[in-house]
């Protein structure tokens, strides 16, 4: 079993056991979990594929199976169905054991107003920088898009990606070098800022929180669909 898997797996266990917690009850959310994450995943998986094929980044063979999908190793394809579900997990067990910590309209306005101005000013200064520049334009659209909607999600989302955070840089940094002798997933140094948190570079919690992101306003949608279809 290669190492990218065994950190996969690991990273798994304990949201896929608590999945059926009372107080959670994670388990009633997949009807709207696991079509998001598939049309998620199909984004991401394909944008993967084209910046493996640029050279954007790449994989070392000596922690994945010689299996390939796309050119991608299948450890990397499970990456976007493994890695949203235990995100999502830690989400719904914040809101789960702390109900009422949720920022309000305003606060969550003038946030994101901030985190886009802000990824503008990235964009802008990296534009020749591919990893940067493109998921930095992806997370600002996205935002826009969820503030224009009125989605509500990022009132509680702000606030549980800072614990979703805390196993991130643990599961990237592994898989970025920290405590192995190589990276795992290495990036081409012409294609990011070059700053890093611990190995991990800083573009990856753009990458990170743009992805969760388009799972939950997914979920979101198909909820509120299925709710409406239900009153009908």
């Amino acid at each position: 079993m290669s190492l990218y898997l065994i950190i996969e797996l690991c990273a798994l266990a304990v949201p896929l056991i608590l999945s059926f917690d009372k107080k959670v009850a994670y388990y009633k959310h997949w009807k709207y979990l696991f079509p998001a994450m598939l049309i998620s995943a199909v984004f991401f998986i394909a944008t993967d594929i084209w910046f493996t094929d640029l050279g954007v980044w790449g994989f070392n063979p000596r922690y994945h199976s010689s299996l390939l999908l796309g050119g991608l190793p299948v450890e990397e394809i499970l990456f976007f169905f493994i890695i949203p579900y235990c995100s999502i997990f830690i989400h719904y067990v914040f809101i789960a054991y702390f109900p009422y910590a949720t920022l309000g309209d305003k606060a969550t306005r003038i946030i994101s107003i901030l985190i886009i101005m802000t990824l503008a000013l990235i964009t802008i200064t990296n534009i020749s920088r591919a990893y940067t520049a493109f998921y930095s334009i992806y997370l600002m659209l996205l935002m826009a898009v969820t503030l224009f909607t009125g989605s509500s999600v990022l009132r509680r989302f702000f606030l549980s990606f800072l614990i979703i955070l805390i196993p991130f840089f643990a599961v990237n940094g592994i898989l970025t070098g920290s405590f192995i002798e190589e990276e795992v997933v290495w990036y081409n140094s012409m294609e990011i800022i070059g700053v890093r948190i611990f190995t991990v570079p800083v573009e990856d919690t753009i990458y990170a929180f743009s992805m969760i992101l388009s799972t939950l306003l997914l979920m979101d949608i198909f909820e509120k669909y299925f709710s409406s279809k239900k009153k009908i």
